[in-house]
């Protein structure tokens, strides 16, 4: 017998009657059968977040979301929280939106309920000072440009102190709808059971991907596996060595551990996504999807991340380098699943630089994107790891680029022969975020940027980017 949905709405618990699709987006299902009309649909892709809602956890964390990209079967057993649900202690408005109308911030009003979701989460998530309000906001886009009276109110924001949600111990669910079946499993080997018995499903982790199945093309996918609900997949731990991930943590936990030589993959992995994609997204999801622009991919190619992969028959380990086999094409089984990433620290002495080039700063999928590793000693080039993203059919290394830098000088020139060999290593295609000769021009203005980044790690990176 299928089980039904249920999640805690606004403070209350509810329960979705039988037969309700669960790969119905959230965004659908609020603004549909819930009468909750607050929040907005704008791109369906999760951009401009008009449709922002907040997940509460039983720690007392919240987590702004894309309602448009959520699938219902994924928020089965948490709580979530719609701008309808924030009232003040009489019941009159928020202190949050009490002051964003008084700072002028409300302008047409279309998205300000993503934007006051957003304000409350950051209330109590986020930090004070610019930059974090900045980040704040880099997933809601206000079409009145009223910016600056925005960034001010999330200036002055305070943390209302609301307790956090009784939320029930999560237990194994299947939820059922005319031509399809959505399976949560609870535990790994439940898990592994059902990708054995159903290769075909798809796969969901956050969905920030998977979700425009549903969002952006209307699709009801037959068959899927969420994977939210399984704790091997959100076990997260690190050493001196480095870090053991699972394949569901979402990038939102990963960041603060992004410090000391792994800074720069930290400062990267802010412009992956907004908060919103950060609070879902995840590097197994963008392993388990193989896109050729996946910003996490050259980052664990440069830095020789290696995985643990699991089904009924054991376990395996693979490098990231032998995982990926081409467009959107790896080496998973059938009755396989991604069980944990291990990310190394960079070796004592050696530079990682990340980069992204892309039409917008936030918010943007990369035209071409790097990772670079390289350790100097005696003032030559010991070591050097170089991997793109965007450059051909999957994220790759450049291997002659590789060769042409490695036992080289640590001078300028060496970088710039290396950056002539590109070359060899990609035959970039030509699409609307850039033409191949403009990839490869990016790709190489890179590589020659990447002197400065190892010579001088001390510069301000906006003055690497001069």
């Amino acid at each position: 017998m299928a089980d039904c949905i249920t999640l805690v709405l606004n403070g209350s618990p509810v329960t979705l009657p039988p037969g309700t699709s669960p790969t119905m987006t959230l965004l659908d299902w609020l603004r549909g059968p819930a009468g909750l009309t607050g929040t907005k649909e704008g791109c369906a892709e999760g951009d401009c977040g008009a449709c922002t809602v907040v997940l509460e956890g039983a720690d007392g964390t919240r987590a702004p979301i894309n309602a448009c990209l959520a699938m219902l079967g994924q928020v089965h057993g948490l709580a979530v929280r719609t701008v309808e649900g924030l009232r003040g202690a009489e019941g009159g408005p928020h202190p949050v939106q009490r002051l964003l109308a008084e700072s002028d911030a409300t302008q047409c009003g279309f998205c300000t309920p993503g934007i006051t979701m957003s304000a409350w989460a950051h209330a109590r998530q986020g930090g004070p000072g610019g930059s974090s309000v900045h980040e704040a906001l880099a997933g809601n886009l206000c079409r009145c440009t009223g910016y600056r009276p925005i960034i001010e109110a999330f200036s002055r924001l305070q943390d209302d102190g609301a307790a956090p949600p009784a939320l029930p111990a999560p237990a194994s669910a299947v939820f059922e709808a005319p031509g399809q079946v959505f399976f949560r499993p609870a535990g790994l080997q439940d898990l592994l059971a059902l990708r054995a018995a159903n290769p075909g499903a798809l796969l969901l982790a956050g969905g920030t991907d998977l979700g425009l199945l549903a969002s952006e093309h209307r699709q009801r996918p037959p068959a899927v596996i969420g994977l939210l609900g399984v704790p091997e997949l959100q076990a997260l731990s690190a050493d001196a060595a480095g870090l053991t991930i699972g394949a569901a943590v979402p990038y939102a936990r990963l960041l603060p551990l992004l410090d000391g030589p792994l800074a720069p993959l930290g400062a990267m992995l802010t412009r992956l996504g907004s908060r919103q994609i950060r609070a879902l997204g995840s590097i197994g999801g963008n392993l388990g999807t193989a896109s050729p622009i996946g910003d996490m991919l050259p980052p664990l190619l440069a830095l020789g991340a290696t995985l643990r992969i699991a089904s009924l028959r054991g376990e395996r380990d693979s490098g990231v380098e032998d995982f990926l086999l081409g467009y959107r094409k790896t080496t998973l089984a059938p009755d396989e699943v991604i069980l944990s990433i291990r990310l190394p620290r960079p070796p004592e002495g050696a530079v990682l630089a990340c980069e992204k080039v892309s039409k917008r700063h936030d918010q943007d999928i990369s035209a071409v994107s790097g990772a670079f590793l390289v350790r100097v000693e005696a003032g030559r080039i010991a070591e050097a790891r170089l991997a793109f993203g965007g450059m051909g059919p999957m994220a790759a290394r450049a291997r002659a680029a590789e060769a042409m830098l490695t036992r080289a000088l640590m001078a300028p020139a060496s970088f710039a022969d290396a950056a002539d060999e590109l070359a060899k290593d990609f035959a970039p295609l030509s699409d609307w975020r850039g033409s191949a000769a403009y990839r490869l021009a990016a790709a190489q203005g890179l590589l020659r940027r990447l002197y400065w980044r190892v010579a001088r790690p001390d510069l301000p990176a906006e003055v690497h980017a001069l």
